[in-house]
């Protein structure tokens, strides 16, 4: 079934509203401070540098060959909040520049690198959670994934180690230590932002008490628990491999229990991004049993 694209205001909104954000600690951090940004904002930075060319202009200028590019491959309908979302970030861009505005750090520039990440990270992970972008390094990225098979993540990476390497022509060597400290923040932010807070762990059971350590998380904890048909590579066994979705607390509290009834149990506890489903509720199971309460 091909992707659902279609119009939304309220993306609309959030997107307008991140790139707002990103584009003030841009202007009033980034730039009033000389602190290297990664992506295409970083590059117009370095053109900034170089060439004394507004941000804006040159953004505009390396962004839409790019947007182009992306709407021939990607299709018209994937690139609306891309659009938007870098339409509106360097107009953004040019209206805080004319606005007279500081934030009085005494140049402490580890403080700078922290606000500058965390504003940033706000910004773009509220555009990236409704479905835009802020820069065309995603669409080069995009790019090199499907043509020379290299991951997203990678790719990205690669790009903005190589604006980071461009930014040392006018920043010193130090000051690229508190631009990456700015690029960890923002990193940081924008998974929790894009998250929404989001956070629920996936747990891998493999044990010879399959029965009782399923019943005893449906029971207790109120999860579900599905069981995964698995075999040995060396002993040739088949297994039943019990896979369930908890809350940090849960997953904590399912450690005990399953130690308890089997300490040679196999247990995988893993990060999940999301769970799409009307009866999972990530910070306490509807189902869960309720303990007695002590008067």
């Amino acid at each position: 079934m091909p992707a659902n694209y279609d119009f939304r205001f309220k993306n609309f909104c959030f997107v307008a509203l991140g790139a707002a954000i990103y584009s003030f600690g841009f202007v009033y951090f980034n730039m009033a401070n000389k602190v290297a940004a990664n992506g295409i904002a970083g590059l117009t930075l370095v053109v900034h540098a170089l060439f004394g060319l507004n941000p804006t202009y040159s953004g505009y200028l390396i962004n839409l060959p790019l947007v182009l590019l992306g709407a021939y491959l990607f299709g018209k309908k994937a690139m609306v909040y891309t659009i938007e979302g870098i339409s509106l970030l360097y107009l953004f861009i040019w209206i805080f520049q004319k606005i007279p505005f500081s934030v009085d750090l005494e140049q402490d520039l580890l403080v700078v690198s922290l606000i500058a990440g965390i504003i940033a990270g706000l910004g773009g992970g509220l555009v990236f959670r409704y479905g835009g972008t802020i820069g065309g390094s995603d669409i080069v990225a995009k790019i090199i994934e499907a043509k020379f098979g290299i991951q997203l993540n990678q790719a990205l990476l690669a790009f903005d180690i190589f604006v980071m390497i461009l930014s040392l022509t006018y920043i010193s060597i130090p000051k690229m230590m508190y631009a990456l400290i700015a690029s960890f923040m923002y990193s940081q932010v924008v998974k929790l932002v894009q998250n929404g807070g989001y956070s629920v762990r996936g747990m891998m059971i493999i044990s010879d008490k399959t029965d009782a350590i399923s019943q005893l998380i449906m029971e207790e904890l109120g999860r579900g628990v599905t069981y995964l048909k698995g075999e040995g590579a060396y002993s040739g066994q088949e297994k039943q491999i019990m896979y369930v979705a908890l809350s940090p607390m849960d997953a904590r509290e399912a450690k005990t229990m399953i130690r308890e009834l089997d300490e040679h149990a196999f247990v995988s506890i893993f990060n999940i991004d999301e769970v799409m489903s009307p009866e999972f509720i990530a910070s306490k199971s509807k189902y869960r049993k309720q303990k007695n309460k002590k008067s």
